[in-house]
């Protein structure tokens, strides 16, 4: 628990705890009480060094581990600022859309259209989906904003003979999944997905609002039917700094050996306690 005051605590300059860490758990503490918000500015290197009596190295010490757990983040020549909080996801173990699964978090997400048509299947697409190369496919490119930002770019595949009167429809602040479900009665039944870091090119990083090279976190998906018919393939770009996703693991003790279930991954360990 966090004392009453923060904004009064000082290093103690007695104690065996490293400095940094004495002075990381003060300004964490006054974040977490509601002392600085999200986007507020820190006092700068110097003022920290004055207030809390305290080298500029350890300061900077401070800051860095701050940063590296996500708590503020450094703008060149501005100063540190609060971050803001990241969005937990799902989506890695619950095969569920990002519309989906932000409503049920509590937030309103906001969906751009950037592309809906129908084209050819190129080869890599025609394979995830079992098609033949340059099957008709609906090509759908989607940004989607939580709270006004934009945190995902999204690429969707979907068989064009499945649901042609996807054509016609607007997917705007929509579920696809729900379209699907309750316009064509298509219901996927189970998914893949892998994760992966990748970092973000010129249009990517204009269109995220990011830096170029920033983080991103490289989701991609094949989906489904009860009967083993493929009938999505998509990837998603989420921005690093406002995402975190959340995985369930499973743990399978065999002979001999222990099994760690991600999904359909499966690391083998040799056995041991």
């Amino acid at each position: 628990m966090y004392p009453a005051s923060t904004n009064s605590m000082k290093v103690d300059h007695r104690s065996s705890i490293p400095f940094y860490i004495q002075l990381k758990e003060i300004l964490e503490a006054r974040i977490a009480q509601g002392e600085w918000q999200p986007g507020d500015r820190l006092p700068s290197e110097q003022e920290l060094c004055e207030q809390y009596e305290v080298s500029r190295t350890v300061v900077r010490q401070t800051l860095l581990e701050m940063e590296s757990k996500g708590l503020i983040v450094k703008r060149r020549g501005k100063g540190s600022f609060v971050a803001h909080p990241k969005i937990h996801e799902s989506l890695i173990q619950k095969l569920t859309g990002f519309y989906q699964d932000m409503v049920e978090r509590g937030f309103t997400p906001v969906t751009k259209v950037l592309h809906h048509e129908i084209e050819p299947a190129k080869p890599q697409v025609a394979s995830r989906l079992g098609l033949e190369a340059g099957t008709p496919v609906f090509n759908i490119e989607r940004l989607r904003f939580v709270n006004d930002e934009p945190i995902v770019l999204v690429r969707t595949y979907l068989p064009y003979a499945l649901c042609p009167g996807l054509a016609h429809v607007d997917l705007s602040n929509r579920s696809l999944y729900a379209v699907l479900e309750e316009q064509f009665g298509i219901v996927p039944a189970y998914g893949r997905r892998t994760i992966e870091a990748v970092a973000a090119d010129e249009r990517e990083a204009g269109l995220l609002s990011v830096n170029i090279g920033a983080p991103l976190i490289f989701l991609q998906s094949v989906s489904y039917l009860q009967d083993g018919t493929p009938i999505e393939y998509f990837h998603a770009l989420h921005r690093g700094d406002r995402s975190r996703f959340e995985v369930s693991l499973v743990r399978v003790q065999e002979p001999n050996e222990i099994k760690i279930v991600v999904g359909q991954n499966q690391i083998e360990l040799p056995e041991s306690n």
